[in-house]
């Protein structure tokens, strides 16, 4: 049901977002489960224990660049060029006084050479190295344990398994990896003036557009996700899938049926199937928020406004989802400060999460409002670069002024 109002009138019974947030995350229990799985398939899914480096990381001294593997102590003599050395193939020789060796990047060091000379930095026939650079100890080597020495910990348990932290797995020779169980989600959207897709709309009524957009928010992370569907505002439809769901899965999400009408019965079914937290906000968009457990799953009842579902998703699903998947913290949305490009209207009384986009100041990155901040419509959430969070005390912020911001870039 969406029914959410947007005035700016403080309401002393409402939860602030410092304050909800921190029961949340309180309440959100760490994940216990964990399974092995082939490095290849474990793309964004959380470490469940400390990865160690089982050998040094490189192995073995190894050239830096191209060039030639020479003894410091020769000076810049010339030098008889004894062989060749590639990553894969070494030079399997000994680099002895006035002697040097072709090496490319990659490559063991030979035993004897205690500097690498780039190519750039000297001349060479098919037999004579002539150096027009003066080596020093150790010049263009990578040495052992450089980026790990045996036994340091590469990655903590709780890291979120990225690209560049698969990459790092395999470079130690890891070929299975300790996870933890993926969290499990259910979620449905309920009111009757709900439609689905890809027929004519109804007098009446509006296309289903939270479900479509937290399945795919839900998307974005390592999740087993149960989509449930659009549940009408019949009080026993609602309250029979939400014991299902509870019983499915860790955390149930539902959007609208949260606010004080007579056909919004999330709140008060949560008081009867387990137990509710809170269900009002102090912020905006995004005024009543249900949260609490039911059975031995965790509750989301989010606003059906379309824009308010979003926000409430960021501020507070999200942040509880990674948690209880294992992430360690922190756990929301990192800010940065940036000047106001243009003026953002505000009244004092609640925190203010309005939607930005972001533009090249005088003095390099602002942020200005998206012309749309109604919680009704999505234009203006589709066209935004990021939250502008104004605190709730905050009135009219002035061009120039320093807010936070927080960048949907990745996220969304």
């Amino acid at each position: 049901m969406a029914t959410c109002c947007d005035d700016n009138e403080h309401d002393p019974n409402a939860k602030s977002v410092e304050e909800a947030l921190a029961i949340i995350l309180a309440q959100s229990r760490s994940p216990e489960e964990s399974m092995i799985l082939p490095l290849d398939l474990a793309l964004d899914r959380v470490l469940a224990r400390d990865l160690l480096a089982p050998q040094a990381i490189p192995a073995w001294p190894n050239s830096a660049m191209d060039g030639y593997a020479v003894r410091v102590a020769d000076g810049i003599s010339p030098r008889k060029i004894v062989g060749s050395a590639y990553a894969g193939r070494p030079y399997v020789g000994t680099v002895l006084a006035g002697t040097a060796v072709r090496i490319m990047t990659g490559a063991p060091l030979p035993e004897g050479a205690d500097a690498v000379v780039a190519q750039e930095q000297c001349t060479a026939d098919d037999q004579t190295l002539q150096l027009t650079h003066y080596p020093k100890q150790q010049e263009n080597i990578r040495g052992i344990g450089e980026d790990l020495a045996c036994g340091d910990l590469a990655l903590a348990a709780g890291t979120w398994l990225r690209p560049s932290r698969i990459a790092l797995a395999a470079s130690l020779g890891v070929a299975e990896i300790e996870v933890f169980r993926p969290l499990r989600v259910a979620f449905f959207s309920t009111g009757d003036e709900l439609q689905g897709l890809g027929e004519s709309l109804r007098f009446g009524n509006i296309y289903d557009s939270n479900r479509h957009s937290l399945l795919a928010l839900l998307r974005r992370l390592p999740l087993e996700v149960y989509d449930l569907g659009r549940i009408p505002d019949d009080q026993e439809r609602i309250a029979e899938t939400l014991q299902r769901a509870a019983r499915m899965a860790d955390l149930v999400i539902t959007s609208g049926g949260v606010s004080v009408g007579d056909a919004d019965y999330i709140a008060r079914l949560l008081r009867d199937l387990g137990s509710v937290q809170f269900w009002k906000m102090n912020m905006k968009p995004g005024r009543p928020l249900a949260y609490g457990r039911i059975g031995d799953a965790d509750f989301f009842g989010l606003p059906g406004n379309p824009v308010s579902t979003i926000v409430t998703f960021y501020q507070f699903v999200r942040p509880a989802l990674l948690k209880r998947m294992g992430v360690h913290a922190p756990w929301t949305v990192p800010s940065i400060r940036l000047p106001a490009a243009e003026p953002f209207r505000k009244k004092a009384g609640r925190t203010d999460f309005q939607r930005g986009r972001l533009v090249a100041g005088e003095s390099g990155l602002a942020v200005a409002p998206v012309k749309a901040q109604s919680s009704h419509i999505l234009t203006g959430m589709a066209l935004a670069d990021c939250f502008v969070i104004l605190p709730a005390a905050a009135t009219d912020i002035p061009v120039g002024s320093l807010v936070d911001v927080q960048l949907l870039e990745g996220l969304v």
